[in-house]
């Protein structure tokens, strides 16, 4: 696109063809040129067609040349979208558009040409995650830190933090520094930087914070960069941290030409440092700035609009707004309790096969979740009745690193003989020995022909490692003929539990402070969960060989299981929500420890989850769950609470006596037979050792409706008449303490030890 570029030809209305397609407030965003601009652009609404019609329009009518518009995605999916669309709308391909990027992307190209001003030379090197871990972990040797007690993750994250906060070594103060190793935290930070300069580097964080150095510095820069932009265009303005904040808000101050397109109801990433104040507070950066409201949906249907809105009204911290369609009918959104997270897992099972049965796509529907522990039911349930899944934004439960690890050291046990597991674990965690005393133990094992582990015990009796390394793997060794004994004494979830604590694999998890850590904690509390549904070690490694076992044809319709995070962007037919419920979603941390924050942000979570959805929408919630080893009660979400009864149908499967537990087979019949009748084709296809997953799961279920001795009224929400406001309670998990408040059978009570928390009443006893 050059300046003698010809026209797109005008429609008869003298609106350009690119603005006339659009809704009016769409047409307003677009045609408001001048000034500062805040498009609140609601779920579905348009916002990309919106704000490339305006990036088009600038263009155009040649208000700016393409080389004079900064226009600033989050991803480059994003950018390449607007390039193509943009292209598409003016007939002509999107070349000459230098700064439309990412914000690094964009920062890494003003960097190379100011990068003297920073210490750096024009050449320099991004370093990658393990560069830096590496460079910190030399740092911290050098300091005479102990690496295990003060992880360099730990250390890389802080600074990330600090960066993406615009916050330089001298900026700290002693509050921050504090967070690491006792107050040098300031220090480590400053000579890292030191050590990239001298390596003529730079990290990520670096792009843009050296770039917000420069024009703090330098304001030649600043004002030759200012000039240059006549027009600014910022995509997901709400997920902005306080370095983009400032580096935009410098560039924007000369001609206020600014348009920042966003929707402050799906801010959900300020643990990735994205503040939701940035886009609350735009209008008083930018005094007189134009508003338009981007409110009409084309994807959901009016109940589910509905429903969503109604839930985000409860947060303080938004702009107003509410969703509309001009579609007519669909489903009201169906909230469904049931007994705990099998069940849940097997009511999702039977929707998703009713769906299909009416010919949905299994591609157009999706399971969200708020953690990604909460996936393993899904995976497992759905290899029982032969449903294909995939898993979004991470790895099926079984592939996890931290699960093959564990599983690993489960084989070895089991299987002495198995040289890929224990190859595995021998060295993780870090026991100090590397790849020279791996290799000594695959040339003895060659040598005498043994397996790698009994080899390498009688590695270690000899003479030809070094002493301590010899130690380690004779210890590891005795370890296992210890395990090996207790497998046979004790439950196979039982122990797995002790091979964590005793090999050091949950203090590593512990020592490590990343955020990735408390998922990985999770997911092995998850494992042993699911373990306690095997007598033997043996059946339960059958098991997840059926399932690492089920691969499919990337040609075949499948289930998308994701969590809500990794949904943002994304929209299906038919959406499943499942887990709500306190300490789950809200997340327990969030409700402990985030304040009114963190709540809100966890009510926009769920306000993504659902606008996820085009036609149909399902929540689910538990009764019951099963955490560390304990049936625990729970109580439906906050949230559930706050959704319009207009917009929803709410049943359950826990009323009356009978129908406690709604099995999938009557008492009599057999449980393979159910699904193979249902369902031939996939019964053939799994053949026998399906035949016996559906038989383990459905003796399982057996035992725990036997085991539970939970009366009908405990799940039939009646209030019990015998608990009072006052009354002095007991519960097996939280202790003694007295209720406060009562609503129906839900009790709010506070606890001597473990404080307020809410209860359902048939989980206590009175004790006074």
């Amino acid at each position: 696109m050059t300046e003698n570029s010809p026209l797109p030809a005008p429609s008869q209305s003298g609106v350009p063809p690119y603005a006339a397609r659009l809704n009016p407030p769409q047409r307003e965003a677009v045609l408001t040129t001048e000034g500062p601009v805040l498009m609140l652009a609601g779920a579905g609404t348009g916002k990309t067609a919106a704000l490339t019609a305006r990036l088009a329009h600038l263009v155009a009518t040649r208000r700016a040349y393409p080389s004079q518009i900064l226009c600033v995605t989050f991803t480059n999916k994003a950018a390449r979208e607007m390039r193509e669309r943009v292209g598409a709308l003016l007939g002509q391909g999107a070349e000459g558009m230098p700064w439309l990027g990412t914000f690094h992307s964009i920062c890494a190209k003003m960097l190379r040409r100011h990068a003297e001003l920073v210490g750096l030379q024009h050449n320099y090197t991004i370093i990658d995650t393990d560069d830096q871990i590496r460079l910190l972990k030399q740092l911290i040797a050098d300091n005479d830190l102990d690496e295990k007690r003060w992880p360099a993750r730990q250390l890389a994250g802080l600074i990330d933090r600090w960066k993406n906060r615009g916050l330089n070594p001298d900026d700290l103060d002693a509050a921050e520094s504090e967070a690491y190793a006792n107050g040098r935290g300031q220090a480590l930070y400053r000579a890292y930087q030191d050590r990239l300069k001298a390596l003529n580097a730079c990290d990520f964080g670096d792009l843009m914070l050296h770039v917000l150095n420069i024009f703090r510095a330098h304001h030649d820069v600043l004002a030759e960069y200012q000039q240059r932009f006549r027009y600014i265009l910022v995509d997901e303005y709400q997920d902005t941290n306080a370095v983009q904040y400032l580096w935009l808000r410098l560039l924007a101050q000369e001609r206020k030409n600014i348009c920042v397109v966003g929707d402050d109801d799906q801010s959900i990433y300020s643990w990735r440092g994205a503040e939701v104040a940035n886009i609350l507070r735009f209008e008083k950066d930018f005094p007189g700035a134009h508003v338009v409201k981007l409110e009409q949906n084309y994807r959901s249907t009016p109940h589910i609009l509905g429903a969503a809105s109604g839930l985000i009204r409860a947060n303080s911290q938004r702009h107003d707004k509410t969703l509309w369609t001009e579609a007519n009918g669909g489903d009201k959104v169906r909230v469904i309790g049931v007994w705990d997270a099998p069940e849940e897992a097997r009511r999702v099972g039977e929707e998703i096969e009713r769906l299909e049965g009416e010919g949905a796509s299994l591609d157009e529907v999706a399971i969200l979740v708020r953690a990604q522990y909460q996936t393993r039911e899904f995976e497992d349930r759905f290899i029982q009745i032969g449903v294909n899944y995939r898993i979004i934004g991470g790895f099926r439960f079984y592939e996890r690193a931290e699960i093959r690890d564990a599983l690993a050291y489960l084989r070895v046990i089991a299987q002495p003989q198995d040289d890929l597991a224990f190859e595995r674990i021998y060295n993780q965690p870090k026991r100090g020995l590397g790849a020279k005393t791996l290799e000594k133990m695959h040339q003895h094992a060659r040598r005498v022909g043994l397996p790698l582990a009994a080899a390498s015990l009688q590695l270690a009796d000899s003479d030809e490692l070094p002493k301590r390394a010899a130690n380690t793997i004779g210890g590891l060794l005795r370890q296992f003929l210890a395990w090996r004994e207790a497998a046979e004494q004790m439950t196979p979830a039982d122990l797995l539990r002790l091979v964590l604590e005793e090999s050091g694999y949950n203090a590593m998890l512990s020592a490590d402070r990343s955020a990735e850590s408390a998922g990985r904690a999770e997911n092995l509390t998850e494992l042993a969960r699911a373990m306690e549904e095997y007598e033997t070690l043996g059946d339960f490694l059958e098991h997840v060989s059926l399932v690492m076992d089920n691969d499919r044809g990337d040609e075949e319709e499948t289930v998308t299981i994701m969590t809500i995070h990794a949904a943002k962007g994304l929209e299906f037919d038919h959406v499943f929500c499942v887990g709500w419920e306190e300490g789950v979603f809200p997340s327990q941390r969030a409700i402990d420890e985030g304040g009114l924050a963190s709540l809100e942000e966890e009510r926009r979570l769920a306000y993504v989850a659902i606008t996820r959805a085009r036609r149909r929408c399902m929540i689910l919630h538990a009764a019951n769950r099963r955490i560390y080893g304990q049936w625990t009660s729970s109580i439906p979400s906050r949230f559930i609470e706050e959704l319009p009864e207009d917009h929803i149908e709410q049943e359950t499967t826990l009323t009356g006596g009978a129908s406690l537990w709604r099995a999938n087979w009557s008492e009599n019949e057999d449980p393979f037979a159910h699904v193979a009748r249902d369902r031939p084709d996939r019964a053939q296809a799994r053949g026998p050792g399906w035949q016996r997953a559906i038989a383990s799961g459905y003796e399982t279920k057996q035992q725990r409706i036997r085991e539970s001795g939970r009366s009908a009224a405990s799940f039939a929400g009646q209030a019990r008449s015998d608990i009072a406001i006052g009354a002095m309670v007991h519960h097996d998990k939280f202790g003694t303490g007295c209720v406060i408040d009562q609503e129906g059978n839900k009790l709010t009570i506070n606890f001597e030890e473990a404080g307020e928390k809410r209860v359902i009443d048939s989980f206590v006893t009175v004790v006074g």
